[in-house]
């Protein structure tokens, strides 16, 4: 019985780092040319995914700063996502509609 519970207490650990991993996931939706939600704040370690949810118009991710740079075009039904591990204000614009802007804050 006891290899069972050993069994049953390593499963559950798995299933718990699992479960946190999936977590670190947090969306950003394009859409009226603009990101919603505007202002992100996430933890170190967090994957940001912008979802394109326009009709007809494509868009990017254009990191602003010394250390920028611009994700590809993302159709309607498309997503870009990426890893933010050190904190930080990461702002952030569309390459074609520079009229669109961003923030990831991460703690």
């Amino acid at each position: 019985m006891r290899s069972g519970a050993t069994l049953l207490g390593g499963l559950g650990l798995w299933l718990g780092a699992a479960l946190a991993w999936a977590q670190t996931v947090a969306e950003v939706g394009i859409l009226n040319y603009h990101y919603h939600p505007h202002e992100l704040r996430v933890k170190a370690g967090t994957t940001v995914r912008w979802v394109n949810q326009e009709k007809r118009t494509s868009h990017s991710i254009l990191f602003l700063g010394k250390d920028g740079f611009e994700s590809e075009r993302i159709f309607p039904g498309e997503r870009w996502e990426r890893r933010f591990d050190a904190p930080g204000r990461y702002e952030y614009s569309c390459g074609p509609h520079p009229e669109m802007k961003g923030v990831v804050i991460v703690e």
